[in-house]
């Protein structure tokens, strides 16, 4: 229990820290200072002190619950990574937090918050090439217990590699891009709806939310770098999330956001890119 709340404290550190890289890179590929990296961690630190309220118009123990929920929910994606557990935990977990996106924004009964919500129900087409990639692993690894998959590789070398599973990684890098801040596709945060399904929460209850993203993009990436390359020292784990990181840094500094059309499009047509090539290599193999 201790070794988990250290690497719990980890997760939270190191996803805040990396929040704060992502936003240095993104401004200087932009030719702007940019802020320090350790901004998010000031930004988390002065909501924690600041005033906290909860509207007239929110609906009161919604408002505070989908706080709890968000952190509870990563915390135990957190678990299930590092126990090596099921990988379908794991990916019920991404689809929980589409839902506790969507209950965000319904909860302060802002109209920028529902707008928000409405946008998290139209982006969840982002979340269905998890039950391909599910798919794919399987019939590479012929388990989905994460232990198995990184035992799997360390026998046969990474999934990356993998003329099946390939396309998998690709398809669940834009899931994990999906979910990085400014990102082409971060349609329920966007500007012309201020802050989207986030814009009442301030205070503590943002404090809560900045915490439980931290540990959502370390999670993120943890996963995709243990599911595609394989079981790593820590050291290896962090910088291999880092890299990965950047490359998503660059995409989101090039690439402009795309409107909520655009967006669902471009996830449906990897959806059919991804289930298609399933099924045929299904056929082949």
């Amino acid at each position: 229990m201790i070794s988990f709340l250290l690497y719990l404290l980890l997760a939270v550190f190191i996803g805040l820290l990396y929040h704060g890289i992502h936003r240095k890179v993104i401004a200087r590929i932009q030719t702007r200072p940019g802020p320090p990296v350790w901004q998010e961690f000031l930004h988390t630190l002065k909501f924690s002190f600041k005033q906290t309220w909860i509207p007239m118009t929110a609906s009161q123990l919604m408002f505070v619950a989908i706080v709890v929920i968000m952190i509870a929910i990563w915390v135990g994606g957190l678990y299930v990574l590092l126990t090596g557990g099921s990988l379908l935990i794991l990916f019920a977990i991404f689809l929980l937090h589409k839902i506790t996106e969507h209950g965000l924004g319904l909860s302060s009964g802002s109209p920028y918050g529902k707008f928000g919500a409405i946008r998290s129900v139209i982006s969840a087409a982002s979340e269905i090439p998890l039950f391909a990639t599910v798919g794919a692993i399987y019939m590479v690894t012929g388990s989905l217990m994460i232990s198995d998959i990184t035992a799997y590789e360390a026998a046969n070398g990474p999934l990356l590699l993998s003329v099946i599973a390939l396309p998998m990684a690709i398809a669940m890098y834009v899931i994990v891009l999906s979910k990085v801040p400014y990102n082409p596709f971060g349609i329920i945060e966007a500007k012309e709806i201020v802050s989207g399904n986030k814009t009442e929460h301030f205070g503590v209850w943002r404090a809560g939310l900045e915490t439980g993203f931290a540990i959502k993009t370390f999670v993120l990436l943890a996963a995709f770098v243990t599911l595609f390359i394989g079981a790593l020292p820590l050291w290896l784990l962090l910088i291999a999330m880092l890299i990965v990181l950047l490359t998503m840094s660059f995409i989101c500094a090039l690439t402009p956001m795309l409107s909520p059309y655009d967006a669902v499009t471009i996830q449906a047509l990897i959806i059919g890119f991804v289930v298609v090539y399933v099924v045929i290599a299904g056929v082949i193999l």
